[in-house]
């Protein structure tokens, strides 16, 4: 389960500290999907980067499954990551030295995987997501939907207890963007996970079990 409660998030500017979030709250459990819309610069990334424990609140508590990564020393708080959230940015951000599977692997890289089958477990995630065929090919080889694709396959590869995402079909074309987003929704109804993804894409947005807005700072459920 994540519970988020109280969450805010200042930056410092020339005319004071600028508020992106205030008093948020959050509750999603195993196998919930959701969205998060709002207009640019609404504070959405930043919301999905805190989540990730990529980028610490001013005030308030993130626990996933009773832990609060913020209370971490650094070492601790990079394993956290690595064990337990998986992410697909807008850019896939692919190695490009790297084969498809090699960056598949990449994760298990930090820590020793727990079932001690990475290699196994990369090639059927690639299988999953039609890549099987491409797995020693390199990025530049791939269109922009096949890069995404593998983004997604790296993203699951720790069986992460959150996948967060952001814009994860921001860069692609109408047909791969539907392709990715059918995919990552399918993958999730197969996987004990939380999903949580930033769009601008509304009709992206509307296929997620429950939908947000971030507007004003504060996080609003939709009907």
């Amino acid at each position: 389960m994540l519970e988020v409660r109280g969450l805010s998030k200042e930056y410092p500017a020339p005319a004071g500290p600028l508020r992106v979030l205030s008093e948020v709250d959050l509750t999603l459990k195993t196998g919930d999907s959701a969205s998060i819309v709002g207009p640019s610069g609404s504070g959405k990334s930043t919301l999905l980067y805190i989540l990730g424990a990529l980028d610490p609140p001013t005030s308030g508590t993130v626990v996933l499954d009773g832990k609060n990564p913020y209370a971490f020393d650094d070492a601790g708080l990079a394993t956290f990551r690595n064990l337990q959230v998986g992410f697909v940015f807008q850019d896939h951000h692919l190695l490009p030295q790297c084969t498809v599977l090699e960056n598949v692997l990449i994760p298990t890289l930090l820590t020793r995987d727990a079932d001690g089958a990475p290699l196994e477990r990369a090639r059927d995630l690639l299988d999953r997501v039609g890549l099987g065929p491409r797995m020693q090919h390199r990025p530049h080889q791939l269109s922009g939907g096949e890069k995404q694709r593998v983004a997604v396959a790296r993203a699951l590869m720790r069986r992460p207890k959150l996948v967060l995402c952001d814009e994860p079909t921001g860069n692609l074309d109408p047909q791969s963007a539907e392709e990715v987003a059918s995919l990552l929704l399918a993958l999730h109804q197969t996987q004990p996970t939380i999903l949580v993804a930033v769009t601008h894409n509304l009709d992206l947005a509307q296929r997620f079990g429950l939908r947000y807005r971030l507007s004003n700072a504060r996080l609003h459920l939709l009907p």
